[in-house]
């Protein structure tokens, strides 16, 4: 039986600048702009990226809580926002539980490496797991490498993400999907996404609309059409998606079904 698409949208990242793409958005005002246009494109998740006054990544919740409500005035709840706790090397794992605990959102992206990165971490990790179920806030845990999926599918079945099917993206990064990676899709019968980076974005697409995943696009992960000429927006690749969606025979899932999917409201 084949899913709804979920695409998701990368906008922004906690590296990339306007030097590196004129649209990138970095400002409350921006994000809101581009939220409209990937919602109208057929996105139905927002992974959100905030930066502090000199444009650089931070968890500061009130800079979220801005981007949030700008948002929000801008299509409402059209579309689930995702924050990061990405640490790029910034942020410990109780910094990055704590910016979430104080934030609420409603949505937010989990490294597992990051926030339960040894043995030691986990009766902490689901403790804070266990919280995010109670409070209703949707889950998605990064898995990088096949170490990552090992050691997910090891805490899955002993319970510690509170959940037997919490939903996972796949970090395809810039080399092919290794083989491996796709054990998930077969054998840990979780609902799974897919990134890839650079030339490897439309590649991951095809993939995971053809075999009942879902995507993450956005400047976050590549700002190019074909390799050579910059996206002439955010929507192209979303675009894109939607027409690898119609020929998989698969329909678009807009917020309010993702919603439902996942049991958030």
């Amino acid at each position: 039986m084949t899913e709804p698409l979920i695409i998701m949208s990368a906008p922004n990242g906690a590296k990339k600048q306007k030097s590196d793409h004129p649209d990138l958005p970095i400002t409350p005002t921006d994000i809101a702009r581009c939220a409209e246009e990937v919602v109208a494109a057929g996105a139905s998740i927002l992974h959100l990226h905030v930066r502090d006054a000199n444009n650089q990544h931070t968890l500061d919740v009130d800079r979220y809580r801005a981007a949030i409500s700008a948002i929000r005035d801008a299509v409402g709840n059209e579309v689930i926002i995702q924050a990061t706790s990405e640490s790029v090397g910034m942020y410990s794992s109780c910094q990055q539980m704590q910016m979430v605990r104080e934030l609420k959102p409603e949505a937010v992206s989990l490294a597992l490496r990051e926030l339960c990165p040894k043995d030691q971490n986990i009766p902490e990790a689901a403790k804070f797991f266990n919280w995010l179920q109670q409070e209703r806030i949707f889950p998605q845990y990064i898995l990088y490498d096949q170490e990552d999926l090992q050691r997910f599918e090891v805490l899955r079945k002993q319970g510690v993400f509170a959940e037997d099917h919490p939903f996972v993206l796949l970090v395809i990064g810039r080399n092919p999907l290794p083989p491996s990676m796709s054990l998930i899709e077969s054998k840990a019968n979780v609902p799974w996404a897919k990134c890839g980076f650079g030339s490897q974005e439309m590649k991951t697409i095809t993939h995971a609309t053809q075999n009942n995943g879902h995507v993450r696009v956005g400047f976050e992960n590549n700002i190019y059409w074909n390799n050579d000429s910059l996206l002439t927006g955010h929507d192209q690749m979303i675009k894109y998606c939607a027409q690898q969606a119609k020929l998989a025979g698969r329909e678009l899932a807009n917020a309010d079904l993702v919603r439902k999917i996942f049991s958030l409201s």
